[in-house]
């Protein structure tokens, strides 16, 4: 049997990089999806059809703006209008920015907390109700390194990761008690359009640093992502594990 046949999962950003690669993972095990991005343009719609019928299961196409709290709200109405039941929830949509402190702005901080931070918490807020009717579910934030790792740069990003691997401990102990499950996976580079944005030098010292001397590949991370899913990993709550490749 598939590992996650016949369930329901909830992907933020699974229209390209690491939340495609989850998504096609948690496809391949049988996993029914409710797929959130911020535009669905017809050439996703075509992958969804086929994805559809390849694996034959369900994807629900929702439209989510993690930057409108109004967004949020009627995306997540739209969900529970689908009245599926929910098994996991992978807040993986988010944003980068880099950039010393005394030349990051307010403004930009404010941007970053609101994508990377408060949307993930409001998201999660909704679908743990859903999850604790059930008395079960397994939810992933996507954090990263720099949530840990202190690195000139990161003062809005890093933070913001942080938080939420804060955020992460504590409502697992919050929702222990519904056997629900809450961690976070802390990748370091990952080859996608964001990391390559990064500017050139930091990107090639982040590489060197490493004990495997690259980046991840997204399916290495949809690798631990569908782990945490899955049953197998029914004993394993408030974590943060990091894939970073041996910084």
């Amino acid at each position: 049997m598939k590992r996650l046949e016949g369930k329901t999962a909830i992907i933020t950003g699974c229209n390209r990089g690491i939340g495609r690669a989850i998504m096609n993972r948690f496809m391949q095990e049988g996993a029914n999806i409710i797929a959130c991005s911020r535009n669905i343009s017809p050439e996703l719609e075509a992958y969804y059809e086929a994805s559809q019928n390849h694996y034959c299961i369900n994807i629900y196409p929702i439209k989510l703006d993690l930057s409108d709290e109004e967004n949020i709200k009627v995306a997540m109405k739209k969900v529970q209008s689908l009245k599926q039941t929910i098994d996991v929830l992978v807040n993986n949509a988010g944003i980068s920015s880099g950039g010393l402190m005394l030349m990051t702005s307010i403004s930009e901080l404010k941007k970053v907390f609101q994508i990377n931070y408060f949307a993930q918490v409001q998201v999660t807020q909704y679908v743990a109700k859903m999850m604790m009717r059930q008395n079960r579910g397994s939810i992933i934030l996507m954090s990263s390194v720099l949530g840990q790792d202190s690195r000139p740069g990161a003062t809005s990003y890093g933070a913001s990761k942080a938080a939420l691997e804060l955020f992460a401990k504590t409502v697992s102990k919050e929702l222990g008690t519904f056997n629900i499950r809450v961690n976070a996976i802390a990748p370091n580079l990952v080859d996608t359009d964001m990391a390559h944005k990064m500017e050139q030098k930091l990107f090639e010292n982040l590489i060197k640093s490493t004990s495997l001397g690259r980046m991840a590949n997204p399916e290495e991370i949809a690798n631990l992502a569908l782990f945490l899913a899955s049953n197998e990993s029914s004993y394993v709550t408030g974590q943060t594990i990091r894939v970073d490749g041996g910084l």
